[in-house]
């Protein structure tokens, strides 16, 4: 389980790096452009995939296009998210995403709903409400923005886990697919920064790059130990998927609350309890 744990550090790490990166004066487009060449580079010396896969006629080439553009800019979202509606939402908006993987598996992948599986929807859609329901007092922004960009992220995630498995359909080995993903990923976000420097709205700084750095790390930390966790207990992914979702909740609740001093109100706090209770029941099916 020390791997699992060493996940939800990491993943709980980037909503924090994300939180304090303007503080710092991190641009987060930047950082984020340069969190793919770190995530890249990583990916390469670790996993060292053979790309050989790729270049056959069932690569799932649409699938991994889709992920090199949701990839950077649902980051966008994530950091947009974290500033107006901070770590305790974002996170458990970003976990809540298993809701519509478990939708696309049922009308896509053809999976068979179960009594356990529905009522962690109902469970889950109810903890969605109780998240983004913001009032003068319970919300880090109280404009638009601190329920929408939650809901981005929770469409963005979902979106991305089902163009994962399309490409685990197709057979790709998971470095490979990684490989393609980031870099793709990594040409996107600085297209989107370069278009940015030409309109004079950024400036290229060494403090960015570093910032990227920093959050590259901990973004490939969170995939290396995951699938470290997952090859450690091979006969129980319902427990390793089940201890990641409820980790990243639970630590990220902590975190905002106690290091940030994000003001949750009651109605929120409750919507995190039933995002645990709601993982736990998909889980358990």
């Amino acid at each position: 389980m020390i791997y699992v744990l060493l996940s939800v550090v990491c993943s709980v790490l980037v909503s924090v790096l994300l939180k304090l990166a303007r503080r710092f004066g991190i641009d987060i487009g930047q950082a984020i452009a340069w969190n793919y060449v770190v995530a890249s580079a990583l990916t390469a010396l670790v996993l060292q995939p053979s790309l050989a896969t790729l270049g056959g006629s069932g690569a799932p080439w649409p699938a991994l296009l889709g992920l090199g553009v949701l990839l950077p800019t649902i980051f966008l979202a994530l950091g947009a998210s974290v500033r107006h509606a901070g770590i305790v939402r974002s996170d458990a908006a970003q976990r809540l995403s298993l809701l519509i993987s478990l939708l696309a598996a049922f009308l896509l992948f053809g999976e068979q709903l179960s009594g356990l599986k529905a009522a962690g929807i109902a469970v889950g859609l109810l903890a969605l409400l109780c998240m983004v329901w913001r009032n003068e007092h319970g919300s880090t922004d109280s404009g638009s923005a601190g329920w929408l960009y939650p809901l981005l992220v929770l469409g963005g995630f979902g979106m991305i886990d089902i163009l994962f498995k399309r490409v685990a359909l197709a057979g790709v080995p998971l470095g490979a697919s990684l490989q393609a993903m980031f870099a793709l990923a990594l040409l996107v976000a600085f297209a989107l920064q370069l278009w940015r420097r030409l309109r004079g709205e950024t400036r290229f700084t060494l403090r960015s790059a570093l910032g990227g750095a920093a959050l590259g790390l901990a973004n490939f930390g969170n995939i290396l130990f995951y699938l470290r966790g997952h090859r450690a207990l091979p006969q129980h992914p319902a427990l390793v998927f089940a201890s990641m979702n409820v980790g990243v909740v639970a630590l990220g609740a902590l975190v905002g609350v106690l290091v940030f001093r994000e003001r949750l109100s009651r109605l929120n706090l409750g919507g995190v309890l039933l995002a645990l209770l709601a993982i736990m029941l998909i889980a358990r099916s």
